[in-house]
This record gives structure tokens, C-alpha cells and sequence, in this order.
């Protein structure tokens, strides 16, 4: 007997809400709900699912997704939020060379212009270019699903490799290894807040002395610099 397909609402539902996870496509979406609903999804069997079953579901495939990021997705599903894609913030115009002796830093985000996102799920990289006077967010990345059988963090890496700096509020010892061996230098900020107040309070830093390790990062000499590499090498 053939299975009643998913109706066309629900099936829209699961693609929104998918992409609003990390790492998920509809199809890893559908494989969580058969374990936790059953098949099809209906509105009644949806909005029956409580946030603790949809993180369990298929022996805890979404389990490493921060919970606040399940309740969005599990909102949308049930019908009761849409996504407002109007909230991400405007680009500005970039051309390269255009800010002599800038850096380029990538934020972890999840929402809007913050920067709130773990290296290991956030839904995007908001990347800024950052002079001594002034701060530019050239582009957003969306993130997506790694290509074959690269690994997740090795693909997130790639995503950022043309920046030097990485702002996150938090990420692994390996994870961080792999944004090392691309060169670009993290930062944690537990704390989160917005992003283009950290870019700006980067701007201003480099409009005296930047310490030794950013020197080293931007290319410059710096007074104490030297003493730096000495220290790093023993």
C-alpha cells in the first residue's frame, strides 16, 4: 500500500525549517520527524512534538544542535512562525583594495547582525572588512553541507579562509585547529553581543598600537614584536 504523501504546507514547512538548522537538509529533517511522528507529518502529529523528543529523535541526530535553534526550527514546523529573512543585515559595497591595510574577520551568527553563534552550528558567517577608519560587512555565508566525505569543521574552515580573524562564541580544540591551519586566528566571545560593535571596537584598536599577535596577523611591525617571535619560538 503506498504511504500518503506529505501535504504541500508541511513539506514547505520542512524545508524552512531545515535551513535553519546547520548541517541539515530537508531529507536529515524528514529522518528526525519519522522517528518522532511518524510518516507523513501531520498538523495534529506536530504539534504534539515537544522540543526534549524532536532533540532525541533518531538516536539524538540533531542532539549537538543548540536548543534554542530546535525551537525556532520546531515553530515553524508546527506552523506557528515564519522566518524573517528581512531582519539579516544589508551589504555593503566592497571591492577589493578598496581599504588599504584592512582585515577581514568572520562572525559566527545565527540571528540578524549578532554575533551568537558556536563554530561548530551556527547558520552563517557575517564577514567584515576592517580598517582604522572604518568597518564594512561585505558578504554573508550561508552555511551549508560539507561535499563528499569532507568533515563538517574542515568545510566550516574553508568557508572563512580568506579572513584573518574569526570572532565566535565558542569553539573546540580541534575545530580550532583547522581555522589555525587556514590562518586565521580565533576569538572567543562568550558573551556574544552584536557583532558591529566587537568589528568596531577592532576598528579602534587598530587606530593606535595594536598588540604584537594582530600586528603579526595585519603584516606590521610592531615595537615589541620582535620579543614576541622570540617568545612564541621557545
Amino acid at each position: 500500500m503506498s504511504q500518503t504523501p506529505i501535504s504541500r504546507e508541511i513539506a514547505l514547512r520542512i524545508g524552512i525549517a531545515a535551513r535553519m538548522l546547520p548541517d541539515t537538509d530537508p531529507a536529515r529533517l524528514i529522518k528526525v520527524l519519522a522517528d518522532a511522528v511518524g510518516l507523513p507529518p501531520t498538523d495534529d502529529t506536530l504539534a504534539r512534538l515537544k522540543v526534549k523528543q524532536f532533540k532525541a529523535a533518531a538516536d539524538g541526530e540533531l542532539a549537538e544542535i543548540p536548543v534554542e535553534q530546535l525551537k525556532d526550527a520546531l515553530a515553524v514546523l508546527k506552523g506557528e512562525a515564519h522566518p524573517d529573512e528581512t531582519k539579516l543585515p544589508e551589504l555593503q559595497d566592497y571591492q577589493e583594495g578598496d581599504m588599504p591595510g584592512s582585515l577581514r574577520v568572520a562572525c559566527a551568527s545565527n540571528n540578524g547582525e549578532e554575533l551568537d553563534g558556536h563554530f561548530g552550528s551556527c547558520r552563517r558567517f557575517l564577514i567584515y572588512q576592517v580598517s582604522q577608519d572604518e568597518t564594512r560587512l561585505i558578504d554573508l555565508r550561508a552555511v551549508g553541507q560539507p561535499e563528499g566525505d569532507m568533515e563538517k569543521n574542515e568545510y566550516r574552515a574553508g568557508l572563512i579562509a580568506d579572513c584573518q580573524l574569526l570572532f565566535v562564541n565558542s569553539i573546540g580544540g580541534p575545530a580550532a585547529a583547522k581555522v589555525v591551519r587556514k590562518d586565521v586566528h580565533p576569538i572567543k566571545y562568550p558573551q556574544g553581543g552584536r557583532a558591529r560593535d566587537k568589528i568596531e571596537e577592532l576598528s579602534r584598536v587598530l587606530q593606535g598600537a595594536p598588540p604584537p599577535w594582530l600586528a603579526k596577523v595585519m603584516g606590521q611591525e610592531a615595537s615589541t614584536l620582535s620579543k614576541f617571535a622570540e617568545e612564541a619560538a621557545e
